[in-house]
């Protein structure tokens, strides 16, 4: 896999995004309606991933800057959002790949800890992050009252 830093808003990442977000109204009936500025995601506060197979956007991730202004949240966190594979290039280890290229490009941007928001019923998503050391910590964001909401974190 190639894996490209691009826009928030670059076609491929928007292609991407509806797809992701089709499986979120799968998974839980509608989309996820965290606010998300593609401003966030441009270095050096964040940072957006695509990554290709034969010059085909297969996978996305991203992360952007946040600091201790909510509950759950630190200064210095990074906050990964949009990690996505295609379901037709699943179990080769993609995912992997670009979470540790986020964790990878978060640290060098001076961001101390990756936390992110997921759901219950995204066992893949779970088993991720917590085989990649990830640990679940007190929710926040948008969804932080909702039963169904799992926030991990992992110290960079």
């Amino acid at each position: 896999m190639r894996i490209e830093i691009v826009g928030y808003d670059h076609p491929d990442s928007a292609r991407l995004i509806d797809v992701l977000q089709q499986e979120y109204v799968d998974r839980y009936g509608e989309e996820d309606g965290t606010p998300v500025e593609p401003v966030e995601f441009r270095p050096p506060q964040g940072l957006f991933l695509l990554g290709y197979l034969d010059d085909r956007p297969v996978g996305s991730g991203g992360w952007r800057a946040r600091e201790g202004d909510e509950p759950g949240l630190r200064d210095g966190d990074a906050e990964m959002k949009r990690l996505f594979v295609v379901s037709g290039a699943r179990g080769r280890g993609l995912s992997r790949r670009l979470l540790a290229e986020l964790e990878h490009t978060a640290a060098m941007a001076g961001r101390k800890r990756m936390v992110l928001e997921t759901g219950a019923r995204q066992p893949e998503a779970i088993g991720l992050y917590t085989s990649a050391g990830y640990t679940e910590i007190d929710t926040f964001g948008m969804y932080r009252d909702d039963p169904l909401s799992r926030c991990f974190a992992k110290e960079l």
